[in-house]
């Protein structure tokens, strides 16, 4: 949490309280914000649960959040989007994010130029009119983003608009081509009146915006890029007009207004192609977006009936016919059909449905008709969870950024006094004011930082766009930049390397029945959504067996389960559980040893009433089609690799053994993954964990990056930084690889547009480029760096060795 000092001139601040109990709570709580520093009256209610702050002198938010979460309760926060417009570089950016972070009552505020997006974290019960006025104050303007539309819809299309960049060009064209005619040896000039004419449309009426916005910026007390091109091109026609009347004798004065109207015919051009491709770099969220359909057919027993989306509720049984949408998620209670999931999944084959599955909203049914009862509607719904990820992860700020922003926040300053030290230097140098002031306007003109606020936000919305295309959901801008610097990578073992789908291959009993075995195992684990267990149940099934229902059933986390049957108390678990229960097995053990070095996982089911171990059950689990593939690609990408689980070691040393597995650490309990992370984090390795079941959940969180199969637990995808949305073990490696090529982007971008300005802006000052070529060179900073990171949208995951996917 940020701590924030706010200046309050005899205004009240509004800030949400959580827990209050009864009024004498809120009684407790206004008695001590009365006491803070700098508040001159604190009124809390207990019915709307907020407290109303009055003051006139310096109010520390930290201190009166850190009051009144010690007195036991909690201040909510909130987040909003606003879309800006107006922005036109860095500048701005940093600009609109340090009056933002000013408003009282907020705790952050994160600008995206690329996205013109600004993401912000409150205390509950600001008013969003606050933070709108703070931006237009700035000389911006801001507006709400509402759910479900881009937030750069309106501002992309404005920007996108072609015909002031037609008309610029159609008036500048006449004032461009005598200069081409001095190529060839020809000296022919416009009359000086002609010049004007056209000049004059291009600088005040094309080129008001550059006017407006700078005396915003200047009336904000900042600089941006408009500032810099409404100060060079108007030095540029101001001395053209100047020389055109000052007498001559009839001499034909060479003027300037070429320069003036080029230039900002450029900035237009280049302003435009950089907003169509800028809208490229969102086609990740529209055609994500697109996926949801408007409408759906609901089964009721009046028949079926079209209903707007918004109107279905959770139970409605939706009909899906042939080559149609899914348009809810839910299970599927009547059809069989294949629906293509590509765009939620990358898989690129049908998949194949019956009832009992469940479905995603965005899906297409390929060929069968299906009843889908609906379980999740609206911002719940899977498709809505992957646009919010999307969204997260393209309007955050990458680490990186922030040196950027420390740059951008000096640079325009910088750039008007190196422009000003240039036409004092070659004045005095000279005395011919005339080539000072062309200097000092292409150094003006040629220094932009648009190219350098752009660097890195359109690569990481490039890259987290064709990664979420394929399958790979990235949660947030952090976890895009740390995947590519990952050492090592630890998996998971059941439902990650294997298919999570075991079976019973083996039933010792200790000299009882084995059918009797297996149905008291099926009794402790009815109600059991475990895979072993569902194993267990099928087994049961297959052999007609009808387990009862244990009582007083007690999990046993990373060990097993405990319970009672018919009076008597049994455990079912590893052989820790039994080693910790003081069980003999050693009439099993050479059985289970045997077992264990198949690759078989071992379950010993005990008698607490008879003090003895019944017998054992063996289980086999298939390693996922790619898992050796994969483990040799990372080997190849200079990725160590470890495979930690609480399986047995005889299991687990088997599995680790045929993939090739590095390191193998076995019979790990779920509470101890989390420290196995931090020890090879110690070791001096950056650690990836790839989990997907709620035990993996503290290891996802303690590793340097999470990676969560798609397939397992949502608590799992919470706690990762990447989720995979289908169970395809290539995407392991298609992460880092997606993550290095993202990063490497970045950093080209920011080499270029730094380039861009470190040569340009000297050559420019040494008198070696006139404005119209600085012009040029500025718009085709902006738009090389963004074309630069639209190339990633040809990036495919990694190919595995096909001898070794299968």
């Amino acid at each position: 949490m940020s701590s924030s000092t706010v200046t309050l001139p005899r205004q009240a601040l509004s800030i949400g309280i959580e827990g209050m109990t009864c009024s004498s709570c809120a009684a407790r709580v206004e008695k001590l914000l009365g006491r803070l520093p700098g508040i001159s009256r604190a009124t809390v209610s207990f019915s709307t649960e907020s407290a109303l702050l009055e003051s006139d002198s310096v109010v520390d938010l930290a201190t009166v959040r850190q009051a009144i979460e010690k007195a036991g309760f909690h201040v909510p926060e909130e987040n909003r989007v606003l879309a800006i417009t107006g922005m036109t570089c860095s500048s701005c950016a940093a600009r609109v994010e340090k009056v933002l972070a000013g408003v009282p009552g907020v705790v952050s505020a994160v600008v995206n130029l690329a996205t013109e997006q600004a993401h912000v974290t409150l205390t509950r019960g600001v008013p969003t009119s606050a933070l709108i006025e703070a931006v237009r104050k700035a000389g911006y303007d801001a507006a709400l983003q509402t759910e479900g539309s881009p937030a750069t819809a309106a501002s992309v299309r404005q920007g996108a608009e072609w015909w002031p960049v037609a008309v610029a060009a159609t008036l500048s064209l006449p004032l461009v081509i005598p200069m081409l005619t001095d190529l060839f040896g020809a000296h022919w000039m416009l009359p000086g009146w002609v010049q004007l004419l056209l000049a004059t449309p291009v600088q005040f009426w094309l080129g008001l915006r550059f006017y407006r916005a700078g005396w915003k910026a200047l009336r904000a007390g900042s600089g941006n890029m408009d500032l810099l091109v409404a100060l060079g091109t108007t030095a540029a026609y101001g001395l053209s007009v100047y020389l055109l009347a000052k007498p001559t004798g009839g001499e034909m004065p060479h003027l300037y207004f070429e320069a003036s109207a080029v230039v900002i015919t450029l900035v237009l051009l280049g302003k435009w192609l950089e907003a169509r491709a800028k809208r490229q770099t969102t086609e990740a969220i529209r055609a994500l977006q697109a996926l949801r359909p408007a409408v759906a057919r609901i089964r009721t027993g009046d028949g079926d009936r079209e209903i707007a989306i918004d109107a279905v509720r959770v139970g409605d049984v939706v009909v899906v016919k042939p080559g149609e949408r899914v348009a809810v998620d839910g299970q599927i209670v009547e059809g069989c059909s294949h629906l293509d999931e590509s765009m939620l999944t990358g898989e690129s084959l049908p998949v194949p449905k019956q009832p009992g599955d469940r479905v995603s909203g965005g899906a297409i049914n390929a060929d069968g008709l299906l009843l889908v009862q609906t379980t999740a509607i609206g911002t719940e719904t899977t498709l809505a969870r992957i646009i919010r990820l999307v969204e997260s992860a393209q309007s955050a700020k990458a680490p990186i950024q922030r040196l950027v922003d420390r740059v951008s926040a000096v640079f325009v300053p910088v750039v008007m006094l190196i422009a000003l030290l240039t036409f004092g230097g070659w004045w005095a140098y000279g005395g011919d004011v005339e080539t000072a002031i062309i200097n000092a306007v292409a150094v003006l003109v040629i220094a932009c930082p648009c190219a350098l606020g752009l660097a890195t936000p359109t690569a990481l919305m490039a890259g987290t766009g064709v990664a979420a295309r394929h399958g790979i959901l990235v949660k947030d801008a952090e976890a895009l930049e740390v995947a590519h610097k990952v050492t090592a990578i630890v998996f998971d073992k059941t439902g990650t390397l294997t298919e999570g789908k075991p079976q019973v291959v083996a039933l010792e009993s200790g000299g009882g029945d084995a059918q009797c075995l297996l149905s008291l195992a099926a009794s402790l684990q009815l109600s059991s959504e475990h895979p072993l267990a569902r194993a267990v149940g099928k087994a049961a099934q297959d052999a007609g067996l009808s387990p009862t229902s244990a009582r007083f059933v007690q999990a046993l986390p990373g060990r097993g389960l405990a319970g009672e049957i018919d009076g008597t108390h049994y455990v079912l678990g590893n052989a820790r559980l039994m080693q910790e229960r003081g069980f003999m097995m050693d009439h099993l053990a050479d059985t289970a040893k045997h077992l264990e070095a198949e690759g078989r996982t071992v379950s010993w089911l005990a008698s607490e009433g008879a003090q003895a171990v019944l017998g054992l059950i063996a289980f086999g689990d298939r390693l996922k089609p790619g898992a050796l593939a994969n483990i040799d690609c990372l080997k190849q990408m200079g990725i160590r690799t470890a495979l930690i689980t609480g399986d047995s070691r005889g299991a687990a040393h088997g599995v680790a053994t045929e993939l090739g597995i590095d390191q193998c650490l076995a019979e790990v309990l779920p509470a101890d993954k989390a420290a196995e992370i931090e020890t090879l984090k110690r070791e001096g390795y950056v650690v990836a964990m790839v989990g997907d079941g709620i035990n993996d959940a503290p290891a996802l969180a303690a590793a340097d990056i999470g990676i969560a199969m798609g397939t397992g637990t949502d608590v799992a995808m919470h706690a990762a930084g990447v989720t995979l949305m289908r169970g395809d073990l290539a995407l392991v490696a298609s992460t880092i690889d997606i993550s290095r090529r993202t990063y490497a982007k970045m950093r080209q971008n920011l080499f270029w547009a730094c380039v861009y300005n470190v040569v340009g802006i000297p050559l420019a000052a040494a008198g070696l480029l006139n404005p119209v070529i600085a012009g040029a060179a500025m718009a085709f900073s902006s738009v090389s760096v963004v074309s630069n990171a639209l190339l990633l949208r040809r990036w495919r995951p990694v190919k595995l060795d096909k001898r070794k996917a299968t």
